[in-house]
């Protein structure tokens, strides 16, 4: 092991000052440990990756209802369903508030051998009947949104109804209160076990299809074999689709004009009920919101991450943004056609190298395979992350109302650093003092927990997580690792590089996204607040990016994200635009400023400081 190569060990981390205690906000098997010698060998010698694509900040303790959801799901399709020869699932721990996962593999040759024949049968099932199973997994998951949507988080009466005591209904609001917010949790947990079910086959198909490439070509660049399975229309492109039409719309229908002077969408529909017009571009706007405006501004994995339907000023920003091209003369389309064509031209170069009928055949088939599964792998994400958990933030708030209410927390968003367990255990405490008329113990108790763990979070938030602790592995082979977060071991040696370095940086490397170069000035952003700073010719510089943050890619020059593989949002959405991207560089925020000069060479990964 090379210093290198090296990351910090868990237990040579430093608490954050003025934390001390944090573990209690959290579940206790996600500690790292130092009491416990068998696990902690095992933590040792682990790779522990910082997941900030899907968990960029400092985790609110109730918000890991998600991480946790994951932790099960994903690692249980690897290893209780599909049995994936060479990986197991991903084990989870919390350091500082932010979510390490460490690959677990299948490291005994005999066992991998073993699970080939499993994985070769079930596996095979579903590939042979996707698009069947696909319908069923899509009606699946609309019945439980619509669970979620219908069920009723009531406030607690003075008193019953007449009607609870003449029909002998025997139950008071307090039970269904609990009942309530079991089924709530239940449902978030049902909606995860759902997410996993055709995800870990489609990552594994695409791996297996890079695999198979990387054997035949062996000097084949994996953004080529992206490139490859280009070009194909998912839903997640929907709700930006939708403001594009509604900019078109506005124009076609002369009312342009009026938006561009409104401030605010409630302006706006104040102003355009005034005509026809108006009026018809209002009921467009109405129907595009269900479900389309159920996109969340982050990764959906965090309660502050708003939906454009809790805020609908984010998209109406958007369609003035594209009004604005529009008007200028700008396309606003996606250059599907093209990215089509050059896919098609990759294709047939490559297959033309192949010699023999059988290898040519081969490919065929898991270029299909990749083909058929592609749109799941992106269309999931909005019926889970984005159109699930818009919902699902809501509903809680209400059950937050009622804790209010109760003096248990002053502001509704306080639920939010408290433990789902720790809500069961506050919503006994507030149904059973309605019962009685006695003032709930956690009046007393809960908000000065509370005040003490938002300074914690604060701390959090200013302290900065190392890109991977523990132990670099031989090879990865876990392929969510690899094509999703770009956790690979080449990726490591570059981050182990510039967190071991004390010299201004002034080149770096990543994750070849999206082949191209261009040079421009930098623009960071940490977060949604900030994309509407972003100016044209930009490149963003970002940890990750969302779907909500569509419109800017008709903008910038280029993309660099601090996490990310092949196949993560940023670089797919940069190579449906022809536009270059290096994702997965582990420190790229860091190292950047706004306005510095940049080249970004989205073929080979490299970015420079100019």
């Amino acid at each position: 092991m090379t210093k290198s190569s090296k990351f910090p060990f868990p237990r040579d981390v430093e608490s954050v000052p003025g934390t001390e205690g944090w573990e209690r906000m959290y579940p206790d098997h996600y500690q790292f440990v130092t009491d416990d010698p068998e696990r902690q060998q095992h933590e040792e010698e682990s790779l522990w990756f910082f997941n900030g694509l899907n968990f960029p900040e400092a985790m609110y303790p109730f918000d890991t209802i998600w991480a946790e959801c994951c932790y099960l799901g994903l690692s249980q399709y690897n290893t209780r369903f599909f049995s994936i020869p060479t990986a197991y699932g991903l084990d989870q721990r919390i350091l500082n508030g932010y979510i390490y996962f460490s690959p677990v593999p299948v490291k005994e040759p005999e066992v991998i051998e073993s699970r080939v024949p499993v994985f070769m049968e079930r596996a095979g099932y579903y590939f042979a009947n996707w698009k069947e199973m696909e319908k069923k997994w899509e009606v699946k998951m609309k019945a439980v949104i619509d669970e979620l949507s219908d069920l009723e988080i009531e406030p607690l009466p003075e008193l019953e109804k007449m009607e609870v005591i003449t029909g002998g209904v025997g139950e008071s609001k307090g039970y269904h209160l609990l009942k309530s917010y079991d089924k709530l949790i239940d449902l978030g947990i049902q909606c995860w076990q759902y997410h996993f079910e055709h995800l870990n086959l489609g990552y594994a198909a695409y791996v297996t299809f890079m695999d198979f490439c990387q054997k035949v070509f062996p000097d084949i660049q994996l953004q080529r074999v992206a490139q490859m399975v280009g070009g194909i229309d998912v839903i997640m492109y929907q709700p930006d689709e939708e403001l594009k039409k509604l900019a078109k719309s506005a124009i076609s229908l002369s009312i342009a004009d009026e938006l561009l002077a409104c401030k605010t969408f409630d302006e706006v529909s104040e102003t355009l009920q005034a005509s026809d017009q108006g009026q018809q571009w209002l009921a467009q706007f109405e129907e595009a919101r269900y479900p389309w405006f159920y996109i969340s501004t982050g990764t959906g994995m965090y309660h502050h991450h708003k939906s454009w339907n809790d805020d609908l000023n984010i998209p109406f920003n958007g369609i003035i943004s594209y009004i604005e091209k529009l008007q200028k003369g700008e396309s606003i389309e996606r250059p599907t056609d093209k990215v089509r064509s050059e896919r098609d031209t990759i294709i047939a170069e490559y297959r033309a190298l192949i010699e023999d009928d059988e290898t040519r055949t081969t490919f065929d088939q898991l270029l299909d395979t990749a083909w058929t599964v592609f749109p799941y792998v992106e269309n999931h994400l909005f019926y889970v992350e984005h159109w699930f958990h818009s919902v699902f933030w809501n509903k809680v708030r209400e059950v937050a109302k009622i804790m209010q209410e109760f003096g248990i927390i002053e502001d509704v968003e306080d639920i939010w650093y408290l433990k789902r367990s720790e809500i069961k255990d506050l919503l006994w405490d507030v149904v059973t003092a309605w019962a009685t008329v006695v003032k709930p113990r956690g009046t007393k108790t809960i908000p000065a927990e509370i005040k003490w763990r938002k300074e914690v979070l604060q701390k959090f938030r200013e302290w900065s997580p190392p890109p991977a602790l523990g132990t670099l592995p031989e090879k990865i082979q876990e392929p969510f690792s690899i094509v999703l977060w770009g956790v690979t071991n080449e990726a490591l040696e570059s981050w182990s590089k510039l967190q071991n370095t004390d010299e201004s940086v002034s080149e770096f490397t990543g994750y070849a996204g999206s082949p191209g170069s261009v040079e421009g000035p930098a623009r960071v952003c940490l977060s949604t607040d900030e994309v509407g700073d972003l100016k044209e010719g930009e490149i963003l510089i970002a940890p990750t990016t969302s779907p909500s943050w569509a419109p800017a890619f008709t903008k910038i020059a280029a993309c660099v994200t601090d996490v990310g593989g092949v196949m993560c949002h940023a670089a797919i959405v940069c190579r449906e635009y022809g536009m270059p991207a290096v994702v997965g560089t582990g420190h790229g925020t860091k190292v950047i400023t706004t306005g510095q000069m940049l080249r970004v060479n989205g073929t080979t990964g490299e970015v420079h400081i100019l």
